[in-house]
């Protein structure tokens, strides 16, 4: 009786561990590409949802006051947009915000940021404080915040959020000569606030091709608002 039993040779063995290990391979890659579009999709969320709950905040605010100036630094001036931050003061509150590179690197504006006073070390990233005199917005400008019953517009959460421009503007064509309701114009850029990840002036993601970009975890986004105040003579 012949007995033939064959094994696997070493060059079918090869074979055999070649494909496997290429099978492997792309099993990873995928499930690291999976991971990279479940996790840019969880910043894109993010970004977006915190430019529209700020839209509807703004929107909502400026309806319920009357035509103010924007023409900083005019005194009187309810808008204030500096290299670090700004402010915006709207009837019973006012918006403080500090840009993403101050949040980054405090130390370099010095005492040019807007900061709670000592009695919270918190940073402020976009923030609603009540301040019914527009006090805020008074020049010279004080830098210290009083915390107590400010809320933070920005949370942390799993990203790190900051506001990276934010301007307004008017048409004085667009203001009712009777009401003296009048149409804002206000556009911002929110984003995650890795600096190696974004471009110079913050307003994109570095591309793909740049060795520091970062697709997975770094969003910035624009925001276009327009918002219409309240019947003066109501």
């Amino acid at each position: 009786m012949n007995h033939d039993k064959r094994g696997f040779t070493l060059i079918e063995l090869m074979l055999s561990m070649s494909f496997l290990s290429v099978l492997l391979l792309a099993i990873a890659l995928t499930v690291i590409q999976i991971g990279n579009i479940y996790n840019r999709g969880l910043t894109l969320k993010e970004v977006n949802q915190a430019g529209r709950s700020l839209s509807i905040e703004l929107q909502r605010s400026i309806a319920q006051t009357s035509a103010f100036p924007i023409n900083y630094p005019t005194p009187g001036s309810k808008f204030i947009n500096r290299s670090w931050g700004g402010r915006l003061c709207l009837g019973q509150y006012s918006y403080i915000w500090n840009y993403g590179t101050t949040l980054k690197n405090p130390v370099a504006n010095g005492s040019n940021s807007n900061v709670y006073t000592s009695a919270s070390t918190a940073k402020i990233r976009f923030i609603k404080v009540p301040d019914p005199s527009a006090a805020y917005c008074a020049l010279p400008v004080s830098p210290a915040i009083d915390p107590n019953g400010a809320v933070e517009m920005l949370t942390v959460g799993d990203r790190e959020l900051a506001v990276h421009s934010f301007t307004i503007s008017y048409d004085p064509s667009a203001t009712d000569p009777i009401t003296q309701q009048r149409l804002y114009n206000l556009s911002f850029i929110i984003g995650t606030n890795d600096q190696a990840a974004l471009s110079a002036n913050s307003s994109t993601c570095r591309t793909p091709d740049d060795i520091a970009s970062d697709l997975a975890y770094c969003s910035v986004n624009q925001f276009n608002v327009t918002a219409r105040t309240s019947n003066a003579v109501q």
